[in-house]
């Protein structure tokens, strides 16, 4: 969200973070349909008007085309999130466990302010980026 609409106190912080890094960016099309959900949330709260809703969805589609590889979702990642969710060692909701059954099957590390999810990562054994 930082890179595209600043919201909160972490907007400087991501945008830092990604000025700095040197590898690529993966983006599933899970966590893009969470991010232009947040937008069309605010949107519809009247924090955001539709004519800059729709830039910033502009915006992210550009960049994640230029500038991020594009990972789908798969069928057993459903799976795997669920199996991961009944381990009940884990305070995970469904949207966190897909993400992180998709970072676990590519091998990817997690960039993440939220740090409960942080903290279920690194639980699991993926690698979590200082941000």
């Amino acid at each position: 969200m930082g890179l595209f609409v600043d919201t909160d106190s972490f907007s400087r912080s991501a945008k830092l973070f990604y000025i700095e890094a040197d590898d690529p960016f993966i983006v599933s099309d899970y966590a893009s349909a969470e991010f232009v959900s947040v937008i069309a949330r605010m949107t519809r709260m009247g924090l955001l008007p539709k004519s800059e809703a729709q830039a910033i969805f502009g915006r992210f589609d550009t960049w994640r085309a230029r500038s991020a590889r594009t990972e789908n979702v798969v069928g057993g990642d459903i799976q795997s999130a669920t199996a991961i969710i009944r381990r009940l060692d884990l305070n995970l909701r469904a949207p966190d466990a897909i993400n992180l059954t998709i970072a676990l099957r590519i091998g990817a590390s997690l960039v993440t302010f939220d740090r409960r999810m942080a903290d279920n990562a690194s639980a699991l054994g993926i690698v979590v980026e200082a941000v």
